[in-house]
């Protein structure tokens, strides 16, 4: 099997950095790609990651690879509740687009890991994802496999029996951050002030979202830029209600867990009742169970259903969430874990449809995926 990968018709591939030395522009909306000194960019490691990106091989039943769950044709989610892996099998997280996440602080819903080549090592020895024993079989597949062979001479200037898993990481981290994609409707009206690439829907959207609605304190837009997250972490009631009155005995267990050795990436993704402690099995701080990473709005439109369990299926389904202030009864003592922020909003109608309006315009050219109107049709 070679290295050489081509996507989907109609797929594009964004704001590709050509070299460490000379990156090309960010998109429209989007600040330059934070490169690592220690991992710099070069064509020949970009393609060498796309391969082993796209390379079903590193997994137990050879069916698996990284574009199972960020698949290219559908905006790099799979629009699936939770994600299917190893055999089909089903974790308990929604899989976020990959598009853009060069910018992020911290990689998965609860920020275990601190940069993409972290990442990248963990899904093809999870069970219920890749299903690998080890890394042994990812090594194994690179120092043999000819293609690989001679791209890893090329780009890190080793033989394969000093190939290591560093430089897998390294190698699939770098592909990844070409996947930069900005130049929406809405960046064209807001940072290129063309008046017309909104509609006038969208345009009140933008108002509400900035406004009343208050998504702005989280999903962040700049004076230059808009990542639309602020790379923090909240608990706004989604999950939550599955472990409230239990979370203090579902924490203990967890950190016993834990101090005996347990997994944290398998944890969280094979027991329902971990995986809704968020934020708290990395920092193990109480106030931080239940909080979720702030995920991106760019092009939320192609990455339905949403939120870390998938449990909301449309735009709609997510607005009307927030406009009720969560899930959670603000009177319940409990409610003292959700962020400050959540709140009922009191959106008129048009309001709603106004924002999501406003929601769609966020989506890029050339990215490539079904309208979650269209999904929640199928």
């Amino acid at each position: 099997m070679g290295v050489r990968w081509s996507p989907p018709a109609g797929v594009m591939f964004v704001g590709l950095v050509a070299s460490s030395l000379a990156p090309l522009a960010a998109p429209l909306g989007l600040p330059p790609v934070p490169i690592p000194a220690d991992n710099p960019q070069t064509p020949a490691k970009i393609a060498l990651g796309e391969a082993l990106f796209n390379d079903p091989r590193f997994s137990a039943d050879g069916q698996v690879s990284c574009a199972t769950c960020h698949d290219p044709a559908k905006a790099f989610t799979d629009n699936l509740p939770v994600s299917k892996g190893f055999r089909d099998m089903t974790g308990t997280r929604n899989a976020p687009t990959v598009i853009n996440s060069a910018y992020l602080r911290t990689l998965f819903w609860d920020g275990r890991e601190p940069d993409l080549e972290g990442q990248s090592k963990q899904p093809p020895v999870n069970p219920v994802e890749g299903g690998l024993a080890d890394h042994q079989t990812i090594l194994r597949i690179m120092r043999s496999d000819p293609a690989y062979v001679k791209a890893i001479r090329e780009v890190f200037q080793v033989e394969p029996a000093a190939v290591t898993l560093k430089h897998f990481a390294q190698a699939v981290a770098s592909f990844q951050r070409t996947l930069v994609a900005g130049d929406s409707p809405f960046d064209r009206y807001f940072y290129g002030g063309d008046k017309t690439a909104m509609s006038q829907s969208a345009i009140r959207g933008l108002a509400v979202f900035t406004g009343q609605g208050r998504c702005v304190s989280c999903h962040v837009i700049e004076q230059t830029q808009a990542l639309f997250t602020d790379n923090r972490f909240h608990n706004i009631g989604v999950g939550f209600k599955h472990i409230r009155g239990k979370e203090e005995e579902i924490a203990a267990r967890f950190l016993a867990a834990k101090k005996s050795g347990a997994d944290v990436d398998v944890t969280v993704l094979t027991d329902p009742d971990a995986s809704e402690l968020g934020r708290f099995a990395v920092t193990e701080n109480l106030t931080q169970v239940g909080s979720f990473k702030t995920p991106t709005l760019r092009n939320i439109d192609l990455t339905a259903p949403y939120m870390h369990d998938g449990s909301l299926q449309t735009l709609e389904d997510v607005v009307e969430f927030y406009d009720h202030g969560g899930r959670l009864d603000l009177d319940d003592p409990l409610s003292g874990f959700l962020s400050g922020g959540i709140r009922p909003l009191g959106l008129s109608d048009e309001q709603e449809a106004d924002l999501i309006a406003f929601l769609k315009s966020l989506t890029s050219p050339n990215v490539a995926g079904t309208p979650s109107s269209a999904l929640a049709s199928q």
